[in-house]
């Protein structure tokens, strides 16, 4: 573990001691993939952890269209089911599924 904080503590160094524009150039090299590898680990996380606990909004929208085909006798195939709404898509707090339209 000795080596592994000596090797990054001298890499540190050697970063800090580059002028602003190599500077600017190693840190988005290394910065911008890490970072969308952990918003990407996230986003899958949370993804499964909503679905466990069953705040799955796709899943919530087939399980509605699902029991109203139920109900009026007609079978929902692929075609009728919405597709997934995006994560921010104007949903309230208080009231399930999209904004109204008078709130717009």
């Amino acid at each position: 573990m000795h080596h592994v904080a000596g090797w990054w503590d001298g890499f540190e160094l050697w970063v800090a001691g580059l002028p602003f524009l190599p500077q600017f150039a190693v840190v988005l090299v290394g910065a911008v993939p890490v970072s969308f590898l952990i918003a990407y680990l996230l986003d899958r996380g949370l993804r499964v952890v909503l679905r466990l606990l069953g705040r799955d909004r796709s899943a919530a929208a087939e399980t509605d269209l699902a029991a109203a085909g139920a109900a009026s006798g007609i079978e929902p195939d692929a075609a009728t089911l919405a597709p997934p709404e995006p994560a921010l898509a104007g949903a309230s707090m208080h009231t399930p599924g999209p904004m109204p339209k008078e709130a717009i």
